[in-house]
């Protein structure tokens, strides 16, 4: 089977060839070419040792050295290229001890995670299968090489590697890669949040977020997002729902674009409608107030995984902010783009218009239409009406000139104008503002509080 490889990997495959190494593209490359996808990176791997590498080549990094890893630049692209390697043994179920180069493909194969993730190609010798890749291509399955246990042991992150590959592609887990998956998930325990959090952003985003459930299913959620295991637990009555939190947050998702903080946001939502579940008067389920304890839930687990700043901050907003209702007047829309920020209220209502789609039939015929709010917002937007303090069109500096003493009665003042504002959208003019303030506050005829 002959394989498109780019140019600047045939020139390096081929160079290494010309002074008598063998040389292949390994790995995902090679698997994502062969389903007809487009690889994101191609990496290399030879019989050649590092130092033989880096005298073959104008310009070269020492990414990885000690592990055999050098990366050759062609021009402003990066191309890892490692040696045959044998790895020695795992204590801390993440890296090994040690490593040993080999002059042998097969043993530098044989080490890979998946069998899908072990094939090598160049064009001289073509596709190199010796673990039945191919035919796991074909079934859509996803398989350990060798020794399930073993691969596991050896670094644990494979155990959500293993589902985060059946998300992206839609493949199911060999019988016995899952049984061994879920027998060693307390093993993950060992791993960094970090590697943790980037392993399970990449199911969120797939095609398949639902893939979810596998986590959780092999035990591999626990220590991450106990909450999940309590809204598997809570079958939702509601007309509105008829099915769990856990299976209402995987529609939600589904629906989604495969942007993480919509995604984020979708998996967060109702995580606090456990803790918040109460039976009222007449055997309905109440959720009082679960949008704060699902924003304090999601704000507590993207920390633990350090997610960054900016995707944490606009995540846990959305979260405490996803149960506004009654956005079908202009007033009520500016109060809530005020609120929640206006770039934010687009994100929100994008979010709202799935979590309605992801109910029951019967909420489609009653819950208000997202789109009337979607155009609505758009028309706010458009128009340019003032939703924020930076928005108004005076300053505390404005009302310092007319006679206000700085402090917090300023900042009180400034949010009554913004609150007749966002009532009364024509207001919002310098001199009508100036004069509003003169006669509510420097004449003392209403002091702010």
């Amino acid at each position: 089977m002959k394989i498109r490889v780019p140019k600047n990997v045939e020139n390096i495959i081929g160079t290494l060839e010309s002074h008598g190494y063998e040389a292949y593209a390994v790995g995902g490359c090679v698997r994502d070419t062969m389903l007809g996808r487009e690889p994101q990176d191609w990496d290399i791997t030879t019989s050649a040792r590092p130092q033989e590498v880096k005298a073959l080549f104008r310009r070269t990094i020492d990414t990885g050295i000690e592990h055999g890893t050098v990366t050759v630049m062609i021009g402003g692209e990066g191309y890892e290229v490692t040696t045959y390697r044998i790895d020695g043994k795992y204590s801390d179920s993440r890296h090994p001890e040690s490593v040993t180069f080999t002059p042998e493909l097969r043993e530098d194969l044989r080490r890979r995670d998946f069998t899908i993730n072990a094939m090598a190609y160049n064009d001289r010798a073509g596709v190199q299968d010796l673990f039945c890749g191919q035919e796991d291509l074909d079934a859509h399955v996803v398989r350990a090489v060798g020794e399930p246990e073993e691969r596991f042991r050896e670094d644990a992150l494979r155990i959500m590697r293993c589902v985060r590959f059946a998300a992206q592609l839609g493949f199911e887990i060999a019988p016995a890669t899952y049984a061994a998956a879920e027998k060693l998930s307390g093993t993950l325990d060992n791993i960094s949040r970090e590697r943790i959090r980037e392993e399970l952003l990449k199911i969120l985003v797939s095609d398949h977020p639902d893939y979810v459930t596998l986590l959780q299913d092999i035990g591999a959620l626990k220590t991450v997002f106990p909450e999940f295991e309590k809204m598997q637990a809570l079958y939702l009555t509601s007309p509105l729902h008829e099915q769990t939190a856990a299976e209402h947050t995987l529609r939600t998702m589904a629906l989604l674009p495969k942007d993480k903080v919509l995604r984020l946001t979708a998996l967060f939502h109702d995580a606090g409608k456990p803790d918040c579940c109460r039976i009222d008067e007449e055997g309905r389920q109440i959720f009082e107030k679960h949008e704060a304890r699902s924003a304090a839930i999601a704000d507590r687990i993207l920390g633990e995984l350090k997610f960054d700043n900016d995707t944490r901050k606009k995540v846990v907003h959305l979260v405490a902010h996803h149960g506004l209702t009654d956005l079908n007047d202009r007033y009520a829309m500016r109060k809530a783009m005020h609120a929640v920020g206006k770039e934010e209220m687009g994100i929100l209502l994008r979010f709202m218009a799935a979590d309605d789609a992801a109910k029951s039939a019967y909420a489609g015929t009653v819950l208000p239409s997202r789109a009337a709010e979607q155009a609505l917002y758009e028309d706010i937007c458009a128009s340019g009406e003032c939703t924020a303090l930076s928005e108004l069109q005076v300053t505390g500096g404005d009302l310092i000139a007319l006679g206000m003493k700085p402090g917090k009665s300023l900042g009180a003042a400034l949010a009554q104008l913004l609150e007749e504002v966002l009532r009364y959208p024509s207001l919002n003019d310098r001199e009508t503002l100036r004069g509003l303030a003169y006669e509510k506050f420097v004449k003392g005829i209403e002091m702010p509080e």
